[in-house]
């Protein structure tokens, strides 16, 4: 049957199935990955480079800028390829430890002169001119003219490691044409100084589908990529809304892996440690460079920290550094990247600081990245972070919403909403770790949304009757607590473990006698409001008045974790204000009231009891009889508040108590401790002390040694002269000692009154 009504219920439209739905279509788009929800969340990642602001660069990475004032003092790109060799000969002068290129050198440089050198030698042949002197200062001729060649030694002579860069061609159809075999190998042989010397396979069969691959190379010229073992590709894949947030770190060409520039210029720079790069079963897992581990996604792309926007590294212009105007050392033991930020070069690309942004900065990053060990990661297990996020968002909502009023409910919601921007931006700028923004507030909203609009639409009927039923016996905080669960609103009860209070005047039928029966009437309604108070103040349910009696409940019908805490709390404070109306009352020359007060805690059967057409909300079981039957015991021990060992259980740790005996109410074989309340914070020195004399009295009694047991009753009862419960058991004693009990005595109290 129970199994049936939940069944009923999830397919039924309320607050739980709405949440769950919501929450399944949320984690369903999570999976499929929607092209536009990915694109916010791109632009979200983009956001929190922008809220997070620059960062200083390490003084490791320089840039030597082909810059719009090099192209004014040197002439339009191309330049003679002359310049670029004393370009690497100034920077290797001045103590370069890398020198990376983020230009390619494919076609020949075929200036003037070595044009007008060649058609001599055409026209030599032709006339068959075999002059010796003639032909050597022809080839030395050519030698000096041959920019080239003069690049290539400049390449090999120099003490700075010179890095080429160079390009992929992703697909056939990037070119007009297709290229043979031949060409192909011719192109891959070029590069053969950027392959990965060891790729590390967790399986054979990840070999070719782990990394991106690239139809073929465009190469340096042979010369050129000759005169160093050294050279990456540039390429950049940018995301799918044109944006560079990563640096693919591998791509395959034939059967090789081979490295970009960054990679290449950071391990030339650190002298060549071991590197790997790492397969695992679901893609590349990153690359390892000596000690150096540097994280990528499987499809081997870094993340990169952009550190500002442009012009964030240190830039010299190269017509500066070819006219000896850059101060000396500037380029000591740092790695130099070569390459154009004029916009006229069209080497600009789209990043989350910039939309025109040089690419040779973003080079530039992707090195201090990896010297300064700054990865931004997203590994595998931050999918499942978010789809926790999805469903943690989900379970509160779904939980709070319904409980909470409007105002409430959109401050929770701005809250979570806010709160949850602030982490994954503190994560971001903190740990360096992206996850994911967009899918989780996309759940907080939907279903916020979703709920709001249902309890609009179907639970305002609702409120008058819930209003009507309740407002009698709650505060109007619980009432509104309730009307967020009409459901309580029904004939029948649960289970539940409660606390319940009962508290009742001492002899108020003898203080009724000398007064009129309007004095009564306002005696005891200023009481009982009084009273009425204090328990709404600590979230009670008054579950009935019995005369001058008090009956209340906690823990229902709204939860409460703390609700033996709840009605301790309520007893004292009920003890302080009789106070406070006993002085005034003294004043006003009516009676002084005394009260008793019991607590118990328990399973009880909560809920609506009577019939269909009239019922009221109660507590119902034997632990409400304890209860009942504790507060009576007041009368024996001339206390003011019991507490059950059930209550002392909860509340012990904050309250100070006293055990006071073990009983046996009326209708109970089995006895149950019972303890005065006596404070809520600590006891004085002297009530410490006395407690301590009266429980040591106790445990003697327990132990029938009664000398002992009378001692201490008595030291108890002279250092508190009002605890008549030290003087009834002085009394016991001396009947005990005349009377000795049977052997199965078990100490209890048996109470013969209700």
């Amino acid at each position: 049957m129970d199994m049936k009504k939940a069944f009923k219920g999830f397919f039924s439209l309320n607050p739980a199935s709405l949440t769950i739905l919501l929450t399944l279509l949320v984690l369903a788009l999570f999976v499929v990955e929607v092209d536009l929800f990915e694109i916010v969340e791109l632009k979200t990642y983009d956001f929190r480079f922008l809220s997070r602001g620059a960062k200083a660069p390490r003084p490791d990475v320089v840039m030597a800028v082909l810059d719009e004032k090099s192209l004014k003092s040197e002439g339009r790109w191309p330049w003679p390829r002359s310049k670029m060799a004393k370009l690497i000969e100034a920077l290797s002068r001045d103590g370069a430890k890398v020198i990376g290129f983020d230009i390619i050198f494919a076609e020949p440089d075929d200036n003037s002169s070595i044009q007008f050198i060649r058609q001599i030698e055409q026209k030599m042949k032709h006339y068959r001119v075999e002059n010796e002197g003639v032909k050597a200062f022809i080839e030395e001729s050519k030698a000096n003219a041959d920019n080239d060649l003069a690049l290539a030694e400049a390449i090999k002579e120099s003490k700075a490691k010179v890095v080429l860069g160079y390009f992929f061609h992703m697909s056939q159809g990037e070119l007009d044409y297709e290229l043979d075999d031949k060409d192909r190998d011719d192109q891959l042989r070029r590069i053969s100084g950027s392959r990965y010397p060891i790729v590390f396979l967790a399986r054979q069969d990840r070999a070719t589908d782990s990394f991106v691959q690239a139809y073929a190379p465009q190469a340096n010229l042979a010369l050129l990529a000759g005169a160093t073992d050294a050279s990456g590709y540039f390429n950049m894949i940018p995301d799918k809304d044109g944006v560079v947030r990563s640096m693919p770190l591998t791509i395959q060409c034939g059967t090789d892996v081979y490295s970009p520039l960054s990679i290449q210029s950071v391990w030339n720079y650190l002298g060549k440690p071991p590197l790997v790069v790492q397969v695992a079963t679901y893609g590349i897992e990153g690359l390892r460079m000596g000690n150096l581990v540097i994280p990528t996604d499987e499809d081997g792309r870094m993340l990169i920290n952009y550190l500002g926007p442009e012009r964030t590294f240190p830039d010299y212009s190269i017509t500066d550094i070819l006219q000896g105007k850059v101060a000396k050392g500037t380029f000591k033991d740092k790695i130099v990247l070569v390459g154009a930020t004029a916009i006229g070069l069209y080497d600009m690309r789209n990043t989350p600081f910039a939309a025109v942004y040089p690419g040779l900065e973003i080079h530039a990053t992707v090195i201090d990245n990896i010297l300064e060990k700054a990865f931004i990661h997203k590994p595998k297990w931050t999918r499942i972070f978010d789809a926790m996020a999805i469903v943690l968002f989900a379970l509160i909502m779904g939980i709070l919403i319904p409980r909470l009023s409007a105002i409430k409910g959109v401050v929770l919601t701005s809250g979570l909403f806010v709160l949850y921007i602030f982490l994954t931006q503190w994560l971001f700028t903190h740990a360096l770790l992206w996850v994911n923004m967009v899918y989780p507030l996309l759940g907080l909203v939907l279903i916020y949304t979703s709920l709001t609009i249902y309890r609009y639409l179907t639970e305002e009927r609702e409120r008058k009757k819930i209003r009507g039923a309740f407002s009698h016996y709650v505060s109007s905080s619980v009432v509104n607590e309730v009307l967020k669960n009409p459901d309580k609103l029904k004939l029948g009860g649960d289970m539940k473990e409660l606390t319940v209070l009962f508290s009742d005047i001492r002899g108020f039928t003898t203080i009724s006698e000398g007064l009129s029966p309007e004095e009564v009437h306002r005696l005891i309604n200023e009481y009982l409001t009084a009273m009425t108070n204090i328990v709404f103040k600590n979230g009670g349910t008054l579950d009935k008045y019995m005369g001058d009696a008090v009956m209340a409940i906690y823990g229902a019908p709204v939860d409460q974790p703390d609700h033996a805490q709840k009605a301790c709390d309520t007893a004292l404070e009920m003890m302080q204000e009789l106070k406070a109306l006993n002085a005034r009352w003294v004043q006003e020359g009516k009676p002084l009231l005394d009260i008793g007060i019991g607590i118990n805690t328990g399973m009880m059967m909560v809920g609506n009891m009577g019939s269909e057409q009239r019922f009221e909300y109660t507590v119902l079981g034997d632990a409400v009889n304890l209860g009942s039957r504790i507060e009576g015991a007041n009368k024996n021990y001339l206390t003011h508040i019991l507490i059950s060992e059930f209550t002392y259980g909860k509340v012990k740790d904050e309250f100070q108590c006293m055990e006071i005996d073990s009983v046996r109410v009326k209708g109970k074989s089995k006895p149950v401790r019972i303890y005065q309340l006596l404070s809520r914070k600590e006891a004085s020195a002297s009530q410490a002390e006395t407690i301590r004399y009266f429980h040591q009295g106790l445990q003697f009694y327990k132990e029938q040694k009664w000398d002992k047991a009378m001692d201490a009753f008595k030291t108890a009862s002279a250092m508190d002269k009002e605890l008549y419960a030290a003087q009834l058991y002085m009394e016991r004693i001396a009947s005990l000692k005349s009377n000795p009990p049977p052997p199965d005595w078990d100490c209890a109290f048996t109470m013969k009154e209700k």
